[in-house]
């Protein structure tokens, strides 16, 4: 996209849940910086009901930091003003009111189902439950739990072009049969988008038609071969606006202020990661951890697939997985003794479970201990990781059958319903969310990172620094180089690489040689250490692994690579993948300070 050289000074917004956070960027020198920023409690409910006071107070906050003029009779002075007020461009993200809320349909839960959850999580939606006719369910169970649910749309898809209707018109009829009520009124209908059959377009349209707003577009899944998630992807975004959001309090106010269409928050942050990975030609994961949910994003290419537009973007919500009002759903699934297994001190169990529940029930509480900050960071890790498990079993190839996706979602032949996220090729791995972008040290952020998500071989660490990701997304509407350049200057703190052999051996045997500017460095397997390799600087590694270890070479095979420094440094973790702690609690604990101790993660 062509940058508008007029776009010299632009307002951006992120309106959460609680929090609508404000931006301004700035082009000065020729190069776009961020400028200031502010924050306000988000009013989409009672008593303000309108999405624009919050946006308005963080904007005035700016107002005060910068001593500038951008508000004018509670309304964003935008273009900007003869007397140098106001701003060139406004842009806005959304997730207020819970964000974009969806059900999907399919006829088969592992084929059209599971491939229209992917289109509605890539275009930024919560997905709230999948109906599928082989779900186990029966009827007044599935028109009770849609009623129940009131999602903001549903998505219905199911069957190949010139297949069997009956299946995916039942489907239709239950939808017809429960007549949902979406959540923010009932002065207008649900918008239902169908991409099935194309056989089954008149008679969904017969069932739905009157009942709906229903949106035809093509078929998800056109073979068993092929997946087509864009065109659904589309009508999602463009009902958002239409529909969900004209209808939330203040929406359609909003909407006539900014620059560029409104985005979902989440579709926003996949949109930048999915930019930065074409420009660059590299393969992200990318995770913002929230009180109630968690996102992972993933950008990879398949062997076969070498050019950046081949590159499979894929996107998770782990909707009961959070640090504060979900905190407890992420310990009844990790359990206590995974909790535990990162705590580097003993705990007792009772006061761990009380510690847990209080965190739950006054959720913008912060640890006041440096003991209560190492819990709530071992939950964190187990968050992560069961995310991540989430994400790689939604992010996988067709099943059953030989693969091949569609524009922008093309990848080449890979194994068949195998999962696409390959650990020992992701080049990095960014971390979001106030856990992670607000930990007290960033050496605690990359632990965390290390061992929630245990990336292998080499791998670039780096965290949203402000949680920007979501302004940047839709700002590269209308303006991709001052996106990419705030992205790069001022949103991602890098924290270094981290090199991790693949394979397991006893504790204490050889694992690694290293060699960095001509000095040799040997590492036994169990060990944690930090090099000096710091923000903006590079060197090439030669790694030599043990013939029990992979860089992602071989098994013993030699890698030389060129890797990046940060502010913690360049990290080796030879504590081998899988990642197995010791079972011996004194030992385990031993081992924990000892890693803690070499990354400075805790100190005295």
């Amino acid at each position: 996209m062509t940058p508008t050289p007029e776009l010299n000074v632009i307002l951006a917004t992120d309106c959460g849940s609680t929090t609508t956070k404000a931006i301004l960027i700035e082009q000065r020198d020729g190069h776009y910086r961020l400028a200031a920023r502010g924050e306000a409690p988000t009013t989409v409910e009672a008593p303000a009901e309108d999405v624009t006071c919050g946006v308005v107070n963080a904007m005035q906050e700016i107002e005060d930091l910068t001593g500038r003029r951008f508000v004018e009779n509670e309304h964003l002075l935008v273009p900007r003003q003869p007397d140098g007020s106001g701003a060139d461009a406004y842009v806005s993200t959304s997730s207020a009111g819970g964000g974009l809320q969806m059900m999907v349909a399919g006829v088969v839960l592992q084929m059209t189902a599971e491939s229209a959850a992917r289109a509605a999580l890539g275009a930024g939606a919560i997905v709230m439950d999948t109906l599928a006719t082989n779900d186990r369910r029966r009827v007044f169970e599935r028109i009770e739990r849609i009623r129940n649910l009131r999602p903001d749309m549903i998505l219905l898809s199911g069957g190949t072009d010139g297949g069997t209707v009956r299946h995916v018109v039942s489907l239709a009829e239950i939808i017809a049969a429960a007549d949902p009520k979406p959540r923010f009124g009932s002065d207008y209908r649900l918008p239902v988008v169908y991409a099935g059959n194309i056989e089954a377009r008149t008679a969904i349209q017969a069932t739905l038609g009157g009942k709906s707003a229903l949106q035809i577009v093509d078929n998800i899944r056109p073979t068993l071969e092929c997946e087509n998630l864009k065109p659904a992807r589309d009508a999602i975004h463009d009902l958002f606006l239409e529909h969900v959001m004209a209808h939330a309090p203040g929406y359609k106010k909003l909407m006539t202020w900014t620059s560029a269409p409104i985005m979902p928050t989440p579709g926003a942050v996949g949109d930048i990661m999915q930019l930065i990975a074409r420009r660059e030609s590299i393969q992200v994961v990318g995770v913002d951890i929230g009180g109630a949910t968690t996102d992972v994003f993933s950008v990879f290419r398949t062997e076969a697939a070498t050019p950046a537009s081949a590159q499979v973007f894929n996107r998770t919500v782990s909707a009961n997985l959070g640090m504060s009002y979900s905190i407890s759903n992420v310990v009844a699934e990790a359990t206590i003794p995974n909790i535990m297994r990162w705590i580097p001190f003993d705990v007792d169990e009772r006061l761990l479970r009380n510690g847990i529940r209080n965190k739950m029930i006054r959720p913008t509480t912060i640890p006041q201990q440096r003991e209560s900050l190492m819990i709530e960071q071992a939950i964190c890790r187990e968050a992560l990781r069961l995310a991540f498990v989430q994400h790689k079993n939604m992010a996988v190839g067709l099943k059953g059958v030989q693969q091949q996706r569609t524009i922008g979602d093309a990848f080449s032949q890979a194994t068949s319903g195998a999962t696409l996220v390959n650990m020992l090729t992701l080049d990095m791995l960014v971390g979001s969310g106030g856990v992670l972008s607000h930990a007290p040290r960033r050496q605690q952020a990359a632990l965390m990172m290390i061992d929630g998500f245990a990336p292998e071989g080499v791998t670039q660490l780096a965290v949203d620094s402000i949680f920007m990701m979501p302004h940047l997304g839709v700002l590269a509407q209308i303006n991709e180089r001052a996106a990419i350049e705030v992205f790069e200057a001022d949103c991602l703190i890098h924290l270094g690489a981290v090199v991790a052999p693949v394979g397991t051996a006893p504790y204490g045997t050889p694992c690694l040689t290293l060699t960095l500017r001509g000095e040799t460095h040997t590492f036994a397997t169990g060990e944690m250490r930090v090099l000096p390799l710091y923000d903006g600087e590079t060197a090439e590694v030669t790694l030599r692994p043990t013939r029990h270890f992979d860089l992602g070479a071989g098994k013993g095979k030699p890698l030389t690579k060129t890797v990046r420094g940060g502010v913690v440094g360049l990290i080796i973790d030879t504590r081998g993948r899988p990642l197995q702690l010791p079972e011996k609690p004194a030992v385990r604990i031993a081992a924990l300070q000892q890693w803690n101790r070499a990354l400075q993660v805790y100190p005295e």
